[in-house]
Order: C-alpha cells, then sequence, then structure tokens
C-alpha cells in the first residue's frame, strides 16, 4: 500500500509524522510506502523578499522523510504550489495511493464552517479513505494521542453502498483492530432501510464477520441526528478511530444540507477515517 502524508509543517502535522505508533499503525495495516506532500499556497508568492518557501520546506521534509525512513517505510517528498487539497487529491491519484493521512487540531465546528481547512476541504473531496489524525487540542505543544489507531474501531453505517465501502476497510484495518462497534442511527428524516426491515440484524451480520479476524465485536442501534448520536457513541465506547464512509453529494445538495461525515471529521474528539465512494462505480 501507498500512503499521502499531509502536511503543511505546523505542529499538528509534525506531531502525526514524528509518532511511532502513527508510524507503526500504517505499517501493520500493510503500508510499504509514503509520499510527504506540503503544498505552498497560490497566494503565497516566490518572489516574496527575504522569505524562500520552498527551501524551507524541502530542510523540513528532510527532517521528516529520515524518520519515516528509519521505521522502515520507502519515502518520496513533494513540494508543489497551488490549492492544498487539490495539489494533495492530485498526487494521491497520480501515485496510485491508498490512503491519505493528515493531522489536524481538530477546530470547533463554528470555526471549520466559517474559515475551513485544509482537512475539512479534503472531507469534502478525497478520492482515496481519509485518516484525520487527531492531536491534542489548545496545548502549546501538542501531541498525538499514544495509541494505537485501529485498535478499538467505531464503524458507522447507514447501510448505503457507501457504507459498504467503507466496512472493506476492514479487510487491510483488521491486522491493527483489537475491538469494534457497529453502529446505526435510525433516523426519521433519512431512513436507511425499506420497511420491515431489521437493522440489528443487519449489523450482527456485518459483527459475524469481524468476529471471523477474531475482533471482539459488539453492535448498537440508536435514534435520532446521526452526526450527533455518532459523536455520542464516540463518547460512550472511546474508539482510537471512527471509520465512516461518505456519501458524496454533489456540491450544491452538500451546501443546503450539510454532511453527517464532514460534521464528524469536524467535530470528532478523536481519529476519523472517512472512505469515500468508488469513482469508477
Amino acid at each position: 500500500m501507498i500512503a499521502i502524508c499531509a502536511t503543511d509543517l505546523s505542529a499538528a502535522s509534525e506531531a502525526t509524522i514524528e509518532s511511532e505508533t502513527c508510524l507503526e499503525c500504517l505499517g501493520r495495516i500493510g503500508v510499504e510506502e509514503i509520499h510527504l506532500v506540503t503544498v505552498i499556497p497560490s497566494n503565497v508568492h516566490a518572489g516574496m523578499p527575504g522569505i524562500d518557501f520552498a527551501a524551507r520546506r524541502e530542510r523540513a521534509l528532510d527532517r521528516y522523510r529520515s524518520v519515516i525512513e528509519d521505521a522502515g517505510f520507502d519515502v518520496e517528498a513533494h513540494v508543489v504550489r497551488g490549492t492544498p487539497h487539490r495539489r494533495i487529491n492530485g498526487i494521491a491519484e497520480a501515485v496510485g495511493a491508498s490512503l491519505t493521512v493528515i493531522g489536524s487540531r481538530g477546530k470547533s465546528p463554528l470555526e471549520n464552517r466559517v474559515i475551513g481547512s485544509t482537512a475539512r476541504n479534503l472531507a469534502r473531496t478525497t478520492i482515496v479513505p481519509l485518516l484525520v489524525n487527531r492531536i491534542e487540542r489548545g496545548a502549546d505543544e501538542p501531541a498525538v494521542v499514544r495509541e494505537h489507531l485501529f485498535r478499538r474501531m467505531l464503524f458507522a453505517t447507514d447501510f448505503s453502498e457507501n457504507a459498504e465501502r467503507a466496512f472493506e476497510a476492514f479487510s487491510y484495518l483488521r491486522h491493527a483492530t483489537q475491538e469494534a462497534t457497529l453502529v446505526h442511527v435510525e433516523t426519521p428524516k433519512d431512513p436507511a432501510l425499506p420497511e420491515g426491515a431489521d437493522p440489528e440484524a443487519r449489523l450482527v451480520k456485518l459483527a459475524t464477520k469481524l468476529k471471523d479476524w477474531e475482533i471482539e465485536t459488539r453492535t448498537a442501534v440508536r435514534q435520532g441526528d446521526p452526526a450527533d448520536e455518532i459523536l455520542a457513541a464516540e463518547v460512550e465506547y472511546e474508539p482510537t478511530t471512527i471509520l465512516v464512509g461518505s456519501r458524496g453529494h454533489s456540491r450544491l445538495r452538500r451546501l443546503l444540507l450539510g454532511s453527517v461525515s464532514e460534521d464528524i471529521v469536524a467535530r470528532a474528539d478523536g481519529n476519523v477515517m472517512l472512505v469515500p465512494p468508488d469513482r469508477t462505480a
């Protein structure tokens, strides 16, 4: 597997890249090659006096490269210019990446909606599974939580085709997963199942697959707003990562209705792994 590690050279990015736990987990799920990507925003001009942004970033990436190579990965570095999420997606497609990893401080939902961030933009547009590696909030020298990323998974499903695609990620996550909680949220606003269907039975069927892989699994059916209930389940079950599929709505529909997956990326306390729809389908 090939992974993209997107960095803006911030404390959040550095905490992710230099986390031995994060790198060990990527190795466990089959990642062998990591591409470090940093994007110089289009509005930063190369000719600004006294500043050589490309050279500064190259030096930082050399240090990051050494850390990742010492952990046993093949590494390539890319310093590019443009809109961060677009360039990150472009490189992911060009190198055939299976995963994009980005560190995030996890700003408040209001800040994310008003200001936006590369993590949130990637949540809207990513073409490969996206792992948002959450760091400590409010810390001057932030660090990632020193716990294996995929040890306890919370998988949220509406039983859609996109949720099924997200569940398929367990085919490689299982090598690093010990426990999983499978959650479905019933809501009258967006019924996910035909009348008479039993969501608990469908969760049990999924749980059986994970138990065959010796993953300790529980199921839960909740009622209410999907994003709120998934985040409440995060508080209750304390997973190391939430796994969720993205519906991939059109831009207009997303602006009008919002997105459960984007809300979770913005508001979750811990890590979130977002699996986008299959673009070839």
